[in-house]
């Protein structure tokens, strides 16, 4: 088959189409036969070397976001059939012994995670264990499919998981035009709470205004935390959602209420942050909650969510397989809005 991959780091020069073997499924597992595949930052970050995740070996496929139709059953595999539109979950947490990659997965899924330490979806196929693919019903389309895994089950997760979001409650999104912000102003809105979102233009602004959140500010001309207090009586949010770090941590803090948590899952903008008051942070009651890695119930579950509710990811652009480099230096210029998928 015919895949994007690369043997040594580099810019996007460092991207080739090659000839690799076709995946062979193993009794539990199938094999999927690419339609679409979301480009994510981690793709980059890990193609130029600045991060690898533990696990992460050259040469490598990238690709976590995965969606098209099975190609080959694993001779135990019931309950589904060739030619089934699916969408796949990446992360190998609670791989059955049978699986090709049974010796990969661990229960957090760190050392397993298709397109991030195995081959994923920048390929003609992908292979997966079959306990791992979701049906896509009709109404999706295998582009919104692919541009659902790494978004909405993260935002999902970091959401209601872990920053345990409720109706009625408050929530400021930071870094409202990438993908993962996008779907959680979708999930939020749909639970019931109130989203103040933040975001570094103007026709960003816009955007989010039109995905259902109640105000939106631009983080580059505004202080953040005023616009806060002024959109809040003064209150303050009860909740975070932030996967942009140092930029955007001090005025985080400063804008959350008594008892406010700060849910934090991404480092965008770097690796360090301080407390701007330890006193402020006590005082309030603040709490500060990394969020782990989702479990396969929680796909699922948020799977589930976003077919019901027919949301519709935004999808700032497609290339075909064979520009990825051209994909992935359009989602790294910073001015996407919305998800940027490879057809296959």
């Amino acid at each position: 088959m015919k895949a994007v991959a690369y043997d040594t780091h580099g810019g996007p020069e460092v991207l080739r189409v090659v000839d690799v073997p076709d995946p062979e499924p193993g009794p539990v597992d199938v094999v999927v036969r690419v339609r679409a595949t979301a480009v994510n930052r981690l793709d980059i970050v890990q193609r130029a070397g600045w991060f690898t995740l533990p696990g992460f070996a050259l040469p490598h496929i990238a690709g976590m976001d995965v969606a098209g139709e099975i190609a080959t059953i694993g001779l135990d595999v019931t309950g589904l059939a060739v030619g089934q539109r699916v969408v796949i979950d990446p992360s190998m947490a609670e791989v059955s012994e049978k699986s090709a990659y049974a010796h990969l997965g661990d229960r957090y899924g760190v050392l397993g995670v298709i397109g991030a330490t195995l081959d994923g979806g920048y390929a003609e196929q992908c292979l997966v264990p079959a306990s791992h693919v979701h049906v896509v019903p009709d109404h999706v389309s295998d582009i919104a499919a692919a541009a659902f895994p790494t978004s909405y089950v993260t935002a999902w997760h970091a959401l209601f998981e872990t920053g345990g979001l409720t109706a009625g409650e408050t929530v400021m999104i930071n870094g409202a035009g990438s993908g993962i912000s996008i779907a959680a102003i979708q999930f939020a809105v749909r639970a019931g709470a109130r989203v103040l979102a933040n975001t570094g233009s103007d026709e960003k602004c816009e955007r989010a205004i039109s995905m259902g959140a109640a105000a939106v500010c631009n983080n580059r001309t505004t202080d953040v935390a005023e616009w806060i207090r002024a959109h809040t009586d003064g209150r303050g949010v009860d909740l975070v959602f932030d996967h942009v770090g140092p930029a955007l941590w001090d005025v985080s803090i400063r804008s959350l209420a008594i008892r406010g948590r700060l849910v934090c899952f991404g480092n965008t903008t770097g690796d360090s942050v301080s407390i701007p008051s330890l006193g402020h942070l006590f005082h309030r009651g603040l709490r500060i909650i990394g969020s782990d890695p989702y479990q396969p119930t929680e796909f699922a579950a948020a799977w589930q969510s976003f077919c019901d509710a027919a949301l519709q990811p935004v999808i700032e652009a497609t290339y075909p397989l064979a520009d990825a480099g051209e994909a992935q230096d359009h989602l790294i210029g910073g001015t996407a809005f919305g998800k940027i998928v490879l057809t296959v």
